[in-house]
């Protein structure tokens, strides 16, 4: 089969392709007001990574999706892109998956169903590795590749995390560099280099399953993912969501490899541009902080991103072992921490 590259039949990419924030807030006002339901723990009244449901047992059912449009060209590691970024939502709320259904948006008459094979194969695998079964799914005709997955998780309710319950004092801590959006770009436009292709790929396609785990610590407070909005974006969900304000400790943020290389050739996604202009007045900087380079770093979407996890300074211990635990010790230092409000939702400090 001749070698073709995905991202040229899509105009997004991962989770740049998310609808900007001031219009996805406009997309879901309405007047109607739902019947209240007791038993419904996480539902539209907060902007939380995944729904959760009291199964009234102790436990709580977890129920997401998410999809998007290619961020790679290789159709197999699209899959595992794409799987491993739905699944990482019952992650980010502490939960562990159980069940996965395929979401399938295919071009049949643009590009090969053989590739289509591909991207579940690529699914499989990482369902596989999460320990869940890909078991069934939908698809359609459409005019651009589409995949992801609805996933169904568990969790004890006195381990699940939401994104909104942050406390003054809180560390933060995130668990993969970010990056992804600048990087996947230059694959895009044809200059990523291999090495950092390679890194790329292993990222986005990397589970984030020290989420169950860190559900089950009391002093983990708040958690979320950080996906399409940036790590800017989803700082600002969970610290206003709290009514709080973060700092945040710019030169501890961790960056993927090659990335500032890309930068300095003005590579920079469309959604980063969407994402600044939409939160932009509720982030300060202090004096130091290189703010251009800010700029196109925290609203930099992020496809499969880390945990972005606050803390109780009394749990920093043991958040630190658990990290080191899973391989993450590059990580174990705070990036920024959790304050009274003030006037801006998110000060940036050098």
């Amino acid at each position: 089969m001749e070698k073709i590259k995905l991202t040229q039949f899509s105009r997004g990419a991962g989770c740049g392709c998310k609808i900007a924030p001031a219009v996805l807030e406009e997309i879901l006002k309405t007047d109607n007001v739902q019947p209240f339901d007791k038993d419904l723990l996480v539902g539209n009244s907060s902007n939380d990574d995944a729904a959760a449901y009291d199964l009234g047992n102790g436990t709580a059912l977890i129920t997401t999706t998410d999809f998007f449009m290619p961020i790679v060209d290789d159709a197999y590691d699209f899959g595992r892109i794409a799987a491993a970024n739905a699944i990482s939502d019952v992650y980010a709320m502490g939960g562990r998956p159980l069940v996965a259904v395929a979401i399938l948006g295919w071009p049949v008459e643009k590009l090969p169903v053989a590739l289509a094979q591909q991207v579940l194969e690529g699914a499989r695998a990482v369902c596989t590795e999460a320990g869940i079964p890909l078991a069934g799914g939908h698809s359609i005709d459409t005019t651009e590749p589409v995949f992801g997955l609805a996933v169904n998780g568990l969790c004890n309710i006195d381990h699940l995390k939401k994104n909104n319950t942050a406390r003054a004092g809180n560390l933060l801590f995130l668990t993969k560099p970010v990056g992804t959006g600048i990087l996947s770009t230059a694959q895009k436009r044809g200059v990523l280099k291999e090495e950092h292709e390679a890194i790329l790929i292993a990222q986005m396609a990397s589970l984030n399953k020290i989420g169950e785990a860190l559900g089950k610590i009391q002093g983990v407070n708040a958690m979320t993912d950080v996906t399409g909005f940036g790590l800017a974006g989803h700082l600002i969900e969970m610290a206003a969501g709290s009514d709080l304000s973060a700092e945040l400790y710019y030169s501890i943020v961790p960056v993927m490899a090659g990335v500032r290389e890309y930068l300095a050739q003005r590579i920079v996604p469309d959604a980063t541009y969407r994402n600044w202009n939409a939160y932009s007045n509720k982030i300060i900087f202090d004096a130091g902080v290189d703010v251009m380079e800010a700029f196109s770093l925290l609203p930099d979407p992020q496809t499969n991103g880390g945990l972005l996890i606050a803390v109780d300074e009394a749990a920093e211990a043991e958040v630190v072992q658990l990290l080191q635990q899973f391989g993450l010790d590059i990580f174990a230092q705070p990036i920024g921490k959790m304050i009274p409000k003030q006037e801006k939702v998110v000060i940036v400090k050098q």
